[in-house]
């Protein structure tokens, strides 16, 4: 089923698709499986294993379900210290 989504990017995200937040028509029933057509659309987006993923700004984990107006928000891994 075909859903719309609004994806928000963040840090080197931003930086990589060079905007902050676009809308995507998708059929992907998960975040990750978002994140492999954002990929498919943006080559510069890379995986990472720190990365991390919120659904309507509460934090979630890749596997869980999208919605057809939901908001995703895209975090690449962030060193500190």
């Amino acid at each position: 089923m075909m859903k719309t989504v609004t994806v928000q990017y963040f840090a080197a995200y931003r930086e990589a698709v060079g905007h902050a937040e676009e809308q995507v028509e998708t059929t992907a029933a998960t975040a990750d499986a978002l994140f492999e057509q954002l990929q498919a659309m943006h080559p510069s987006l890379e995986r990472f294993e720190a990365m991390r993923v919120a659904i309507n700004d509460a934090m979630a984990g890749w596997p869980d379900a999208i919605a057809d107006g939901d908001t995703v928000l895209v975090f690449p891994p962030v060193a500190g210290g």
